[in-house]
């Protein structure tokens, strides 16, 4: 699949530039490569820079104001300064790495509701900067994600929306200025204890941590309030887990309030200790396939289900 995105000239008769993916598609860990091409104007243009940065919709909090905003999370330099003849043309091929903490935003072709995700190239000229349009990238989950998607969805947890939460999570080794929370309705034998089930991945290279935060209710003498839990994943030697009784004892052990209270940031601080779950975790993240034994695409259908397919993915 390609994927074309136009710029518009700077200024009558500038140069222009088309930025093309070779795939939308992706994954955190992953590459997205493709070219950026420049045809040149009727004038030569001296270039100063060309850069590549995703960018994303993040919740933020000014005072007692909450507001949504987009925020660019990784930028790739694609070149420096250079000059453009007259109707030159020139492609320049790039490869953007994607952060291991890139959040989520499609479950088997089903676009998350509330997710977007963009890559917008940055031409420069003369002090003058043309950002272009947000342009849709899809970024699909790694078979340790799917897993643990696929136990909520086996538990009867019917999912509700997914949002970027501005802030870090104590005790969690962060790189980006956000979390994703992917939200669901409490499965029918969780419902008496608690309304809603909120799941935060933090992904790196060697490992995930699962962060649980049950939204619980309240009773005669006590109102409701969260509970959190904190679980690290490793990305290997988990394939004979049973994700769906593990997912089970996990949601059981942050409901009892073993887990900790643990996010800074989106609806306000909090502190404490985190529950660790001692899981020897989830597929191997270098292998990035949808084989092996994973879950069908037929079993999320109902629980993830959206707007904006997500096109073909290749590795």
């Amino acid at each position: 699949m390609v994927f074309k995105k136009m710029l518009s000239a700077l200024g009558v008769g500038g140069p222009s530039v088309d930025t093309v993916l070779s795939n939308p598609n992706t994954r955190p860990g992953l590459v997205l490569d493709g070219q950026v091409n420049l045809r040149g104007g009727d004038a030569a243009a001296n270039i100063e820079h060309i850069s590549l940065a995703l960018v994303t919709r993040v919740e933020m909090e000014s005072g007692d104001h909450e507001y949504a905003g987009t925020m660019e999370f990784h930028r790739l330099p694609v070149t420096g300064a250079l000059q453009l003849a007259a109707g030159q043309q020139l492609s320049i091929p790039f490869q953007l790495p994607v952060p291991w903490e890139t959040p989520i935003t499609d479950v088997y072709g089903q676009r998350l509701h509330g997710m977007t995700m963009g890559l917008r190239t940055e031409l420069a000229i003369a002090r003058a900067v043309d950002k272009g349009d947000l342009d849709q990238v899809s970024v699909h989950p790694l078979p340790v994600h799917e897993r643990i998607l696929g136990a909520f969805n086996q538990l009867g947890f019917r999912f509700k929306g997914a949002d970027l939460e501005r802030g870090h999570i104590r005790g969690v080794q962060q790189t980006l200025p956000f979390y994703q929370e992917i939200e669901f309705f409490a499965a029918p034998q969780y419902a008496h204890v608690v309304r809603e089930v909120e799941l935060t991945f933090v992904t790196n290279q060697y490992s995930v941590d699962v962060i649980i935060e049950c939204d619980k209710r309240g009773g005669f003498f006590t109102g409701g309030h969260d509970s959190f839990g904190r679980y690290s994943v490793q990305h290997a030697g988990a394939e004979a887990v049973d994700w769906t009784r593990q997912v089970d004892a996990w949601l059981n052990e942050t409901i009892s309030g073993y887990g900790s209270r643990a996010k800074q940031g989106g609806h306000g601080y909090h502190g404490g200790r985190g529950g660790h779950g001692g899981m020897g975790g989830a597929v191997a993240g270098a292998a990035l396939g949808f084989g092996g034994g994973l879950l069908a695409g037929e079993m999320l259908e109902d629980a993830f289900g959206g707007d904006d397919g997500g096109g073909d993915f290749e590795e």
